[in-house]
């Protein structure tokens, strides 16, 4: 959970990608195994799949065309966790997280920004005029998620955890834009490369090992985010 993250902040910045994320796991790993830990849960990401052809994303594809440093330095890090599995019998799993929104979120991230830039008047690039789909899951679900992976030695595993219903992020900024009252300024310029079209898991496998369930419609999850937003950074 401590690793650097964001793609596009990744860019250019492989060294302390590869330290932090890929080192620290393997740090962490190795205090696992000095440790006696049986069971270690690993935070990864659906920025792992690239720009597959395969849709919804499933944990079997071979996932070997990352993007970016950022998803990079987390396949490498699932790769070491088999390794740690196969040498020292350490059950580990990998969550790959889908596109996380809520409460307290980033505000690099796409969610927080939109929704700051919107109140405050502020343009807003939205890649490809909002052609692109993202599978937003709300915190609320992917912690339920976690702490199932976590009550749950699975040997080695990957597993997705998403919402299952892609959102073109021209309807997420129109949601935003409903909730907040005020019409976004945009600028629509094509996607970079490290930007893949659609995000969308195959949850199946998690409901089968963790009786995992997302119960979070987008609408109401960027509902709850905009009650935060005016209760902890408008009223500050």
């Amino acid at each position: 959970m401590a690793a650097m993250a964001s793609v596009r902040y990744s860019i250019g910045r492989a060294p302390l990608y590869t330290d932090v994320n890929l080192n620290g796991t393997v740090n962490l790993l190795e205090a696992a195994r000095g440790n006696g830990v049986p069971h270690f849960v690993f935070a990864s990401t659906s920025s792992i799949y690239g720009k597959t052809e395969r849709i919804p994303f499933q944990e079997s594809d071979p996932c070997n065309h990352p993007l970016a440093p950022y998803p990079a330095t987390k396949k490498a890090a699932e790769i070491m966790g088999y390794t740690y599995h196969n040498l020292h019998r350490l059950n580990f799993t990998a969550l790959r997280f889908f596109s996380v929104y809520g409460p307290r979120g980033r505000p690099d991230m796409m969610p927080f920004m939109v929704t700051h830039r919107i109140v405050n008047d502020q343009e807003i690039q939205l890649f490809d005029a909002g052609q692109m789909e993202r599978d937003w899951t709300y915190i609320d679900d992917i912690v339920a998620g976690i702490v199932a992976a976590i009550d749950r030695p699975l040997g080695y595993e990957i597993i997705n955890l998403g919402r299952g219903e892609p959102v073109l992020m021209a309807d997420f900024v129109g949601i935003i834009e409903e909730l907040v009252g005020k019409h976004a300024i945009l600028s629509t310029p094509p996607a970079p490369p490290s930007e893949p079209k659609t995000t969308f898991a195959d949850t199946s496998k998690a409901a089968r090992l963790l009786d995992y369930n997302p119960r979070t419609a987008v609408a109401d999850g960027l509902a709850r985010m905009w009650d935060w937003y005016q209760r902890e950074i408008l009223s500050s």
